[in-house]
């Protein structure tokens, strides 16, 4: 399969750009896959929208990507429906070679909230979580405890203030959570550029199993 982004319409969750790594025609083994949660501004009903930020944008400049990538869209003046995403995902195990021990989620300001949010609700799905720009509940943080957390903000956030991921990591490390947290000193919303890009967070994803 070549890798660029499928499009792929789902009557039950949420539309999607799907990423799979090319197995050079060798019979594909269970892979690792990230679900990609984006941010508000990318909400709609354009799939291309999805790829402006985030993982989305990185699988279509590293064709050699290590994982398979699932990009849903929000509709306009929607937020993140937990329902939705846990058909998607349940959708995706039973359509592509999933690894069902290393499933990753990661989200970017709205789609930050959503991994937050997801995660909590259903903590037994994921081998690792990398909320951006986000927030949660900190009464649901002990439904996290042992997934391991990478959290990410900037400093300087003028849009989702650097306390809601703050609030989050402090309730982990209150319960024995496995939290990291990176605060970019001079970075406003945009934490999520320099997160995507770097290498260590796709490292540090593969170091998990659920």
């Amino acid at each position: 399969m070549s890798s660029t982004q499928q499009q792929v319409t789902s009557t039950n969750s949420y539309n999607y750009l799907l990423f799979l790594p090319d197995c050079n025609g060798i019979p594909q083994p269970l892979l690792p896959t990230i679900l990609f949660l984006h941010g508000a501004g990318e909400r709609g009903s354009d799939l291309h929208k999805v790829k402006k930020h985030g993982v989305a944008k990185i699988v279509e400049e590293q064709l050699d990507f290590p994982f398979i990538v699932i990009s849903p869209q929000c509709p306009r003046d929607q937020y993140w429906s937990l329902e939705k995403l846990s058909v998607l995902v349940d959708e995706v195990i039973a359509s592509y070679p999933v690894d069902l021990d290393r499933v990753y989620l990661t989200g970017l300001s709205m789609g930050g909230y959503g991994t937050w949010h997801l995660a909590a609700a259903q903590p037994q799905r994921f081998a690792a979580i990398a909320p951006i720009c986000g927030g949660g509940k900190p009464t649901q943080a002990a439904k996290l405890k042992n997934l391991p957390v990478w959290a990410f903000h900037g400093a300087k956030d003028d849009v989702v203030p650097l306390s809601e991921s703050e609030i989050m990591v402090s309730a982990l490390q209150a319960c024995g959570g496995n939290v990291k947290f990176t605060v970019y000193p001079e970075a406003k919303h945009d934490s999520w550029t320099q997160t995507y890009n770097n290498p260590e967070l796709y490292q540090w994803f593969l170091q998990h199993r659920r």
